[in-house]
This record gives structure tokens, sequence and C-alpha cells, in this order.
């Protein structure tokens, strides 16, 4: 399969790449990132879009500002799309339903490609339903475009699925706007950007007399390797044009 990466210049874009090249059952032939320059594996690093024509798959790794522009013209190359990409809520997946329709290519958006983000992610929806509220800390480096993360966006989403309702006894009043977070599906979201950090989420639930945390801790951004070689591999036979997460693959 040729694949292409969009975003090759950043620190996942490149990493993907390199690892993508590693693979014996993949041919990198292409990267493209308009904000940077250089060569990845023995490939210039192109500020064309059009570099990627020819890519039966494109491994999207850009910022959220430009991402969805990206994607409409990978469609119209009838490539296979995975999106690294975060900031996809509800609002920006019924876009891209809309823009990808029926295809060509299949689109598979990836909230975390880490597997002990998804594990993370599944037991906190299977523990939603038993406690009256959650609430999501998450943390990333201080480069980070956007807040709050894909991951943390994904998993409220989960959980309010599963927990509509959250059922705290009083609602504080803020002195300070967003002392209290971000609502995402009625489930408070804080988000933590400092240098030093890769990734970290802890899902708290609380119940009465009790309270469970759930954490995931990232330290190397090679913990992502897998997932992204696990999607890049999958998408070609995914049987929805338009799916979400890695869960499926993993069997959850």
């Amino acid at each position: 399969m040729k694949v292409g990466v969009s975003g090759a210049g950043g620190r996942m874009g490149s990493l993907a790449a390199a690892t993508i090249d590693s693979a014996d059952d993949l041919h990198l032939i292409a990267l493209y990132d308009p904000h940077t320059t250089g060569s990845i594996a023995g490939l210039t690093i192109s500020d064309d879009r059009d570099a990627l024509d020819g890519c039966d798959i494109v491994v999207e790794f850009s910022r959220p500002d430009v991402v969805m522009e990206n994607l409409a013209i990978w469609r119209s190359f009838g490539a296979n799309a995975v999106i690294g990409t975060s900031g996809f809520d509800a609002q920006r997946l019924g876009e891209l339903d809309e823009l990808w329709s029926n295809g060509p290519g299949n689109c598979l958006v990836v909230p975390n490609f880490s597997i002990g983000a998804v594990l993370m992610m599944s037991m906190a929806e299977m523990a939603a339903p038993h406690f009256p509220v959650a609430e999501i800390v998450e943390m990333h480096h201080d480069e980070k475009a956007d807040a709050p993360s894909g991951t943390a966006i994904a998993t409220a989403q989960k959980i309010a699925a599963v927990a509509p309702k959250q059922e705290r006894k009083v609602d504080s009043e803020e002195l300070y706007d967003g002392a209290l977070g971000s609502d995402v599906g009625d489930v408070r979201v804080h988000a933590v950007r400092l240098p030093g950090a890769v990734a970290h989420q802890t899902v708290m639930f609380g119940g009465e007399g009790e309270r469970l945390s759930i954490t995931h801790d990232t330290s190397d951004r090679s913990s992502f390797m897998p997932g992204v070689l696990l999607a890049v591999r999958s998408i070609p036979a995914q049987k929805e044009t338009l799916a979400v997460g890695l869960e499926t693959l993993l069997g959850i």
C-alpha cells in the first residue's frame, strides 16, 4: 500500500512517516507540510498538496484549522484517510460525514493512537453508569494547538452517551471564568498545558463514600506508533465509509 503523510514536519507526523517507512508491508511515497522543509527516509517534504496524489492512504497530522480543507483534497484524490488531527467534536464529525459521504475511499478519525488510551476510554465508558458524577483532567505539552484534547472530548462523549445526567448536589458558582472547566456533554473537562508533558488523562468518578480514578500516561510518542500502523493497515477493509476510534480494530 502506498502511503503519504500530511503534517510530516510535526512531531507525530515525522515519527509516523519514519515508522511507516520501516514497515515491510507499507510503502511511504510522499510527504506534505507547508510549514517546514527537510526530508524523511530519503523523501523531501513538499509544500504542495498534489505531492500526495497517487497515495492509497494519507495519514493526516495537520492542524485543526486546516484539516477539513486537506481532507477535501485527499477525498478528491480517492485516497483513504487516517486522521490523527485533534478537534473532531460532534459538530466537526457531522461536517466530515457530509464531506466524505460515500467515498471514494474510507475515513478513520482516531482521537488517540495509544492502545492504552483506548482501553482507558473503554473502562471509563464501562464505569460511567455506576457513578453520579464524572470529571476529566487532561494534560499535554505547551505546544499543543487546541484544548481540550481529542481524547478528552471522545471520553466525555462516551460517558455522556451512557450517563447523560451528571448529578451534583450543588452547581458551584465560578468566581473566575473557567474554574470548573468546560462542559462536554455535561461532563466537565479540565485542560492543562505544561512544558515537559507529553500526554496524560485522568477520568474521575465520584459516588457516595467512594471515588474511582482511571489514569493513562504517555511518556514517549513511540507509544502511538502501533496504533498508527494498525489503522493504516486496516482502513482499506473498513466496513463503514467513516469510522471513529481504534476500538473495533481492537475488538472492544
